[in-house]
């Protein structure tokens, strides 16, 4: 292979080229994984705990999505929502079956971005008011909507104005909370456990004080379960962990475990409000990405993956609290490590030993954002790592 052509089969220096540079990347290049291990064109054998941002539900190359992507691919590969779909009815079935009491209604669309954004805009046309609430340091996409209700959006943001005006209520703090909520709220949207706040999780009495003060004004509580949803937390939604019904709950990343999928679940009491034309999307809900939801689905309960989840959470609390690691906090398998350096420093160090981790908001906060198939030995590997990283540091 001559040197050109050895450089036009790295991918990086291509897409510096030919893509706009909005993305800090990770110095290697996967070429194949199966399970959470991914396989680099040096190589390289690589512990993944982050999944791709928390997409890779099943891991890489599980068989039942892979065996549903290929044979819903070959029977119809797509049609819209203009034709009723078998698959498309099974995946609004199953996902309803396993949501939070009350929630019955599935809208499709194709990302978390775009689910939080048709969830605002509901909420704003159910009311008819004109204001929203969100909660300190979330995030929730960066989109027009779902990025004014993100903390600190304003450094990218862009838009000229926002789409409705909002507020911030400090993150559990019940007197703020009943303080700001009032009759002029369409809504409040929070994150059960924020993801790319470092895997926060918010208190139960405050989650609780969000649905009390929502009832009582007529505002609707939308939780954003598109990283802490489909089975991450140790529950399909984590919002069944806080005991907490929302009237809006919104799903992606590990959705489709891997294909570009979302959704917007509603109570029958906002589900009469949309007819024919009032919301839409192209591509969401496709036969391909609702087969792949009712594989992820299926495969949870057939596999037992939220016990392993909370299983495989208890390991890592009771093991990984080492090394630069303080303490633990989060849910499930959406967790942050809460370390006594930088957390960039601690994720470099883990991938020079082959272990993929990410960081935060929190500079502070490494997240594990592992496939729900994590095994007890991929744990015992990271407790090891850390002690070692830790040793390492003190003799240096």
């Amino acid at each position: 292979m001559t040197g050109s052509q050895g450089a036009l089969s790295d991918p990086r220096p291509r897409e510096a080229a030919t893509t706009l540079p909005v993305y800090g990347q990770l110095p290697f290049v996967p070429v194949s994984a199966t399970g959470c291990d991914i396989v680099t064109t040096d190589g390289r054998h690589i512990l993944d705990l982050y999944g791709g941002h928390a997409v890779a539900a099943l891991g890489y190359g599980h068989p039942a999505l892979i065996g549903a992507i290929s044979e819903q691919s070959s029977q119809l590969l797509f049609q819209s929502n203009a034709v009723a779909l078998d698959v498309r009815a099974r995946a609004a079935e199953q996902l309803t079956k396993i949501a939070p009491e009350g929630l019955s209604r599935a809208f499709f669309v194709n990302s978390g971005a775009e689910a939080n954004e048709n969830a605002l805009r509901m909420a704003c046309v159910v009311t008819g008011r004109s204001k929203i609430l969100a909660i300190t340091h979330g995030f929730h996409g960066r989109t027009a909507a779902a990025g004014a209700v993100t903390w600190n959006s304003q450094k990218w943001y862009g838009f000229p104005q926002a789409p409705f005006d909002v507020d911030f209520i400090a993150r559990d703090d019940c007197d703020a909370a009943r303080e700001l909520i009032d009759r002029d709220v369409a809504a409040v949207i929070f994150e059960p456990v924020q993801g790319v706040a470092g895997a926060f999780d918010l208190a139960h009495d405050f989650v609780a004080t969000l649905r009390d003060c929502t009832r009582k004004t007529g505002a609707l509580l939308i939780a954003d379960e598109v990283q802490s949803g489909m089975g991450r937390s140790g529950w399909f939604f984590a919002s069944e962990a806080l005991g907490v019904a929302p009237d809006i709950l919104t799903s992606a990343k590990s959705l489709g475990g891997g294909i570009p999928c979302g959704a917007v679940l509603c109570s029958d009491d906002v589900a009469p409000h949309f007819g024919p034309g009032d919301l839409g999307t192209t591509f969401g809900g496709g036969p391909v990405a609702a087969a792949a939801i009712n594989a992820v689905i299926a495969t949870i309960e057939s596999e037992g993956l939220l016990h392993n989840v909370r299983e495989r959470e208890a390991q890592i609390r009771e093991q990984c609290a080492v090394g630069p690691v303080q303490k633990i906090q989060g849910m499930g398998l959406l967790l942050g490590l809460v370390c006594d350096r930088p957390a960039v420093d601690v994720r470099d160090a883990l991938l020079e030993h082959d272990i993929l981790t990410g960081t935060s908001a929190d500079p502070h906060v490494l997240r594990i954002l592992a496939p729900l198939v994590l095994q007890a030995e991929h744990v015992d590997r990271l407790a090891h790592t850390l002690e070692s990283i830790a040793t390492r540091h003190t003799k240096d």
